[in-house]
């Protein structure tokens, strides 16, 4: 059995209104991550990525940067149990 992960990430800067959801959504499929996105009441998005450990991390690199139009500025992460998802959607 592969390595699985849960993690959980706050991505804050200029990430609402630039397709950002929809961009981590794409990248989480390409890497056969599932879970979720949904943007925050504060101006942030929220990932919870569940998936084999190097696969989560590179999403991690990925949200650092995100789409073409975003300003990320800093990403809080944090380890969480697993959980079990049938695909990544958005929320």
């Amino acid at each position: 059995m592969q390595d699985k992960i849960g993690m959980h990430f706050l991505v804050k800067g200029r990430v609402q209104g630039v397709w950002f959801r929809a961009s981590t959504q794409e990248e989480a499929k390409a890497l056969e991550i599932t879970g979720w996105v949904c943007n925050t009441k504060d101006g942030h998005v929220e990932v919870l990525a569940c998936g084999e450990r190097a696969k989560v991390m590179a999403l991690h690199e990925w949200l650092k940067v995100g789409p073409e139009l975003a300003r990320v500025e800093t990403v809080e992460h944090q380890e969480v149990p697993w959980q079990e998802f049938d695909r990544f959607y958005i929320k």
